[in-house]
């Protein structure tokens, strides 16, 4: 079955639920057995890792329903919701990690990512070490008795430099570690993680899944053999998200495809033309020919979505203020995968110890949106005319 057809299909089932289309929206804490003999039932299946309705927190028939649709688009075995993308990654992290351990992450990681390693993990004596994101099979030279989680990103956060997962993971699982992956970019459509020897698949569904930018969410898919050790901590974290959220993810997923192809689309049209400006220095999207990264991505990747990002000539601040204060149609904000177009100005060497950003100019990260991409274009055009004006 095509992903375009699971997407539409998986985790539904209207005969089950009077014909209609959409699962319903479970609103429950407590769930009550009418006899002793059930609770116990339902607590035996709890204790031996099947599913079913517990509690609240443990998940209802709507929870489920993302789980699945996830799980069938992304493969692997199983998959949790969580809160957020930043909870999904801090709950799989340390459901794999005890005190004494060692964690290989890429140095382009997500800044939250970083910022639980380096002010959280260290609570618990655990050690990480950032590697860069080139390194290939290198990574073997970084592996340690006690690592036990490698954490890949592709492309990176801000300077979008690819990954080889294949062979990083061949050889963190020949040192025993499990390999996690920050797949939101590509979102489950565009990278098959599974398919490359990832063990762990974590998404901000907050992004792309959810589509309209009004809901926090997270998910986490798992292999089979890694999933015990992901849901016993999670749930042991008390990691869950709202029902109405889980709807609106869930509803948001069910347009993935055509959303993402039109992102891509709209994407690579405002890149390729940036390309032509002559006050950018570079464009970092890996789908362009000449992005250092594209033939990984074109190799393991089956698609792109709408985040990429500049670097400027050098320029004054303000300069760079006058190009993006005066943009009508790009909100300035922090985050992307919504319907809208953003920018951001963002400093790459402030959170990287492994690989420095080579550049001198400032860096402008763009999510194109599903606005007509001649639009986006003109808005740029202004602006750009604006930075070379105050320059």
């Amino acid at each position: 079955m095509k992903d375009e057809t699971k997407i539409v299909t998986a985790g539904r089932d209207p005969e089950g639920n009077h014909g209609i289309v959409n699962p319903p929206v479970y609103h429950a804490s407590t769930v009550l057995y009418p006899t002793l003999a059930d609770f116990d039932a339902i607590r035996a299946k709890r204790q031996t890792g099947e599913r079913g309705i517990f509690y609240g927190r443990w998940g209802t028939p709507t929870t489920f329903s993302l789980e699945d649709l996830v799980c069938a688009v992304e493969g692997g075995h199983r998959c949790m919701v969580y809160p957020s993308g930043l909870a999904a990654i801090s709950g799989a992290l340390m459901s794999f990690l005890n005190a004494g351990d060692h964690v290989l992450v890429v140095d382009t990681v997500y800044g939250p990512t970083r910022r639980f390693c380096d002010q959280v993990a260290t609570r618990f004596n655990i050690e990480t070490t950032y590697y860069d994101p080139l390194i290939g099979a290198g990574i073997a030279e970084l592996m340690r008795d006690n690592t036990r989680v490698v954490f890949v990103e592709a492309p990176g956060s801000q300077t979008f430099e690819m990954q080889d997962i294949p062979a990083i993971a061949e050889v963190a699982h020949e040192g025993g570690a499990t390999v996690m992956m920050d797949n939101t970019w590509a979102s489950p459509l565009y990278f098959k993680p599974f398919e490359h020897g990832v063990d762990v698949a974590i998404q901000a569904g907050t992004k792309y899944i959810v589509g309209h930018s009004d809901v926090m969410i997270g998910t986490a898919t798992a292999t089979r053999e890694a999933w015990p050790a992901l849901e016993a901590t999670s749930r042991m974290l008390g990691q869950t998200a709202g029902p109405d959220d889980v709807y609106l993810a869930q509803r948001g997923m069910r347009t993935l495809s055509v959303r993402l192809k039109q992102h891509w689309r709209n994407g690579l049209k405002v890149a390729e033309w940036l390309l032509t400006r002559p006050e950018v220095e570079c464009v970092m999207h890996p789908a362009l020919p000449d992005d250092p990264g594209h033939a990984l991505w074109k190799r393991d990747f089956l698609g792109a979505s709408g985040l990429f990002g500049i670097t400027l000539k050098p320029c004054p601040r303000s300069a760079v203020a006058a190009l993006v204060d005066g943009l009508e149609l790009f909100g300035m904000g922090a985050s992307w995968g919504g319907y809208e177009s953003l920018v951001l100005v963002t400093s790459p060497n402030g959170s990287r110890s492994v690989r420095p950003w080579p550049h001198e100019g400032q860096t402008v990260r763009f999510h194109i949106g599903l606005e007509d991409p001649d639009d986006l274009i003109a808005d740029l055009a202004a602006g750009l005319d604006r930075l070379r004006a105050a320059g």
